[in-house]
């Protein structure tokens, strides 16, 4: 029989799912072409007996159907139709040594014993092709939100709560009226997208016509805050960027002439019972602002005070500022709890009632200005007053820095403050 037809027919017995037996009963129905021990070595069937000892062989392994089947798929058809030859060689230490090398196959094992060593080759074969884990289901992506999805309304409000953490109570309640009074009711329904340069433009152009130029500033900056953050979250140019508004001059105030301060206060004085005078007076001979009436306290020959003018987060400056010879001339006309508690419109009512061309703040302006004109030093004043800087006073940081006025020292300044009115 020719070598091929008789692998051919070794191929099939072996692949025959039968017991031993019957494939030794095979093999000698088979012995009149050559022995059954010859049959045996061409099969490589692993019953006990070794292949004959030498290098690589035409022969190769052969695999049973229960074996194919355990093959992974892509390859069970290659095995079964005996394509595939699995060529092996006995090693001179007595190992037995199997390799492939194909373009989809890379397998190389050995073991001593020749039934190890198929069951070597199969584990190899399907570590080669490891069964895919499941993929797991991705969640539907969400959908990036854009401008034109985000009402200004509610954009401004997220705006405001941020806000609410990172500036003083006194600011943020100022941006929460200008939001809350004219711009959400003016644009809170709308997208941002939909809020162009020129709607912006006509809106705050409609404050100026009204001769409200301070109000249009304050709104242009909390429209170019909110819209900058906008702009950067959904990735479009803000519309704020090239809005503008006329230069606007700040109205200034002055401080009261002599005879307007004596008027005001012989009115605090004949109406020392009316709910502003005592607030009036502490404003008008100690320099305080508005937010800081509640926060003075009398410690002897001094009103101690809580500056206002700091941002949220640092430190509480306390300035102290003298009883001068003007307030002990009025010190009986003055309730400093009452003053403590007086609402801000209250003291503006009345002061515009007496002086229509005057708002409140002006009272400040006299008392920097008495001090002054008494011939008090122009750093000490500062220290009163609580400014920083006085661009009439040159390098007055740097001087400050290294000057510290003694309180006996600045007593001895504030007797200077006495006039007649």
């Amino acid at each position: 029989m020719e070598r091929e037809k008789l692998i051919e027919m070794l191929n099939f017995i072996t692949t025959v799912e039968c017991s031993n037996e019957q494939k030794k009963a095979l093999l000698e129905m088979a012995a009149n072409t050559v022995t059954v021990d010859k049959l045996s070595e061409l099969a490589g069937s692993g019953d006990g007996k070794k292949p004959p000892r030498g290098g690589k062989t035409e022969n190769g392994l052969t695999f049973t159907k229960k074996e194919i089947k355990s093959m992974p798929m892509k390859y069970r058809k290659i095995f079964a139709q005996g394509d595939m030859i699995v060529p092996y060689r006995l090693k001179k230490d007595g190992v037995y040594e199997a390799r492939v090398r194909r373009k989809d196959i890379r397998i190389e094992v050995s073991a001593k014993d020749f039934g190890v060593l198929k069951q070597k080759f199969l584990a190899a074969l399907n570590k080669s092709n490891p069964q895919p884990e499941p993929q797991l289901q991705q969640p539907e992506p969400v959908p990036k939100r854009s401008a034109a999805d985000v009402k200004f309304g509610d954009f401004a409000r997220d705006w405001l709560n941020v806000k609410q953490k990172m500036v003083k109570p006194s600011t943020f309640r100022e941006y929460q009226r200008l939001c809350n009074h004219d711009l959400i009711p003016a644009f809170g329904e709308r997208s941002l997208a939909e809020l162009d340069r020129a709607t912006l433009q006509n809106f705050l152009f409609s404050y100026i016509d009204d001769g409200k130029n301070r109000t249009a500033e304050k709104l242009a900056d909390i429209l170019r805050c909110i819209f900058d953050v906008a702009a950067d979250d959904y990735k479009f140019d803000s519309p704020m960027a090239k809005v503008v508004l006329p230069k606007y001059q700040t109205k200034k105030g002055s401080a009261l002439t002599y005879e307007e301060e004596a008027k005001l206060v012989r009115y605090c004085r004949e109406n020392r019972h009316c709910e502003a005078t005592s607030a009036i007076l502490v404003l008008l001979y100690f320099g305080l602002r508005f937010s800081e009436l509640s926060t003075m306290k009398v410690t002897g020959n001094w009103l101690e005070i809580q500056t206002s003018k700091e941002r949220l987060g640092q430190d509480v400056v306390k300035r102290y500022a003298p009883f001068t010879p003007m307030v002990r001339k009025n010190l009986p006309y003055i309730d400093f709890e009452k003053a403590r508690t007086t609402k801000q419109r209250t003291i503006a009512s009345t002061i515009k009632r007496l002086f229509p061309h005057h708002h409140p703040h002006e009272l400040r302006y006299t008392y920097i200005t008495r001090c002054k004109e008494c011939g008090v030093h122009s750093e000490i004043v500062m220290m009163w007053d609580g400014h920083s800087e006085d661009r009439d006073v040159l390098a007055s940081r740097v001087d400050r820095g290294y000057t510290d006025f003694s309180r006996e020292h600045q007593l001895k300044e504030a007797e200077k403050v006495d006039y007649k009115l």
